[in-house]
């Protein structure tokens, strides 16, 4: 299958009282709302009318505590407090979209299997063939500490699981043969249990009988999705992945990185041509560039508090800087031993130059816009920029965050996405009616059982 000539574009959402942006909250047009099911209703309705290829929410399974063994600080800043259960959430954008993608994140540290392969087949089925699941392994303590552990597993186990993991989730929605479903109301026949099939997967995390409980879904299984950017997370993307969530801060990384993990795909086995890979990036549109260049110094400049950016830094990291100051240099011995920091630290460096590296600047990657790409300027503006990622093959589309709620989505839509039509980038209308049709990939053959 050859490389799609229009982009995709995903919306990357929290179901909280911030976007990934942390001080959204304080924006002066976002709105409040967020414990109403209408706030997030409007959100899909506006993704739909652009022909987004998909929502999905990311989720943590704690409050951000890392940082001085605390909540408060998150509390207090609105550092990501609030992570409401997405199950609910995907349940009402469904109801309010047809042809719109719908995924959420589940871990596969604290979740078992089943409860996965089920929440997410079930989507599938009542959204006609809709759904995704964003393929996380967790990442910190203060999530291990709400389901009974002190510490969460280490790196490579905790891909050894998801690597099993999902193999047995693969196989409990291939479980149900296409055809199984009978509904002969003469002879009685439901289904055929000849098509119909037992696992018995005896591995080294988890032991499950089978079958699900959900017939096959409309797109033969729920698209999957995955941000895996170590060695490992390349390779575990690479043998799964259908969408790939990258955060490459430039065109040129991005281009590196896209090419690596084509090749790493290929070396699976797999059609390089059937994976999206996907970079987050910010976009502030504007009615005229003045207006835009306006609103991203307010987001970069006074609207996230120093002490939520370091909060969301320990959380990120799974290591505790309350030891440290904000404006302490950012040095070999105040990293050594943080596990995943040096990746960071050299990508911030590469942004800042000579410019002398502190805690507060490396926070500051984690909580406000600097930590990806942002397209700044009007519509026009915005979809050259995008359009030249694109075309550079530098991805396959985006992964775009909100900086606000819901203006963020509506300035892309309205402003943006049309210019992306008229180059020719973007599609006017859904070419299908399940998520695999929108992104022009195959429905998978069932996988032996």
């Amino acid at each position: 299958m050859p490389r799609p000539d229009q982009m995709s574009l995903v919306a990357f959402l929290q179901a909280s009282n911030v976007s990934v942006y942390s001080g959204s909250w304080r924006y002066p047009s976002a709105t409040q709302d967020f414990g109403d099911l209408r706030y997030y209703q409007r959100i899909a309705r506006v993704l739909e009318e652009g022909t987004f290829d998909l929502m999905f929410f990311d989720d943590r399974l704690a409050m951000p505590a890392i940082y001085g063994d605390s909540t408060d600080d998150a509390v207090r800043y609105g550092a990501r407090p609030v992570k409401l259960d997405l199950t609910a959430v995907l349940g009402v954008c469904a109801a309010a979209t047809e042809r719109l993608g719908l995924g959420a994140t589940y871990s596969t540290t604290y979740y078992p299997p089943f409860h996965v392969a089920r929440t997410f087949a079930t989507l599938d089925q009542l959204t006609r063939g809709r759904s995704a699941w964003n393929v996380v392994t967790s990442v910190n303590d203060a999530e291990a500490r709400n389901f009974g552990q002190e510490i969460h597993l280490g790196h490579d186990e905790r891909y050894d699981r998801a690597e099993e993991f999902v193999e047995v989730v693969a196989q409990l929605w291939d479980s149900w043969e296409d055809d199984a479903v009978v509904g002969d109301r003469d002879s009685g026949l439901f289904a055929d249990p000849t098509k119909v099939h037992e696992l018995h997967h005896h591995g080294r995390y988890f032991d499950v009988r089978g079958p699900l409980t959900v017939p096959r879904s409309p797109q033969g299984r729920p698209v999957l999705l995955q941000a895996g950017s170590s060695g490992r997370g390349r390779d575990f993307a690479a043998r799964w992945a259908e969408l790939i969530f990258t955060g490459d801060p430039s065109r040129e990384v991005a281009a590196e990185h896209y090419r690596d993990q084509k090749e790493r795909i290929a070396a699976a086995g797999r059609d390089p041509d059937d994976v999206r890979i996907l970079p987050m990036a910010y976009t502030v549109v504007g009615e005229t560039e003045a207006i835009a260049k306006e609103k991203e110094e307010i987001l970069l400049s006074q609207l996230v508090h120093p002490m939520a950016s370091l909060t969301l830094l320990s959380e990120l990291l799974n290591h505790d800087f309350s030891g440290h100051d904000l404006d302490d240099p950012v040095t070999d011995e105040l990293i050594a031993g943080v596990s995943g920091i040096r990746g960071l630290v050299e990508g911030v460096r590469r942004q800042v130059g000579d410019e002398p590296l502190t805690l507060r600047t490396l926070a500051a990657h984690r909580a406000t816009l600097l930590q990806g790409p942002r397209f700044v300027g009007t519509g026009e503006q915005v979809a050259e920029q995008m359009a030249d990622w694109f075309t550079a093959e530098a991805c396959d589309g985006f992964v775009l965050a909100a900086t606000h709620f819901p203006g963020s989505f509506e300035d892309v839509v309205r402003m943006a996405v049309p210019h992306l039509r008229r180059r020719r980038v973007f599609r006017s209308e859904y070419p299908g009616t399940t998520l695999r049709d929108t992104l022009g990939l195959p429905r998978p053959e069932r996988l032996h059982v």
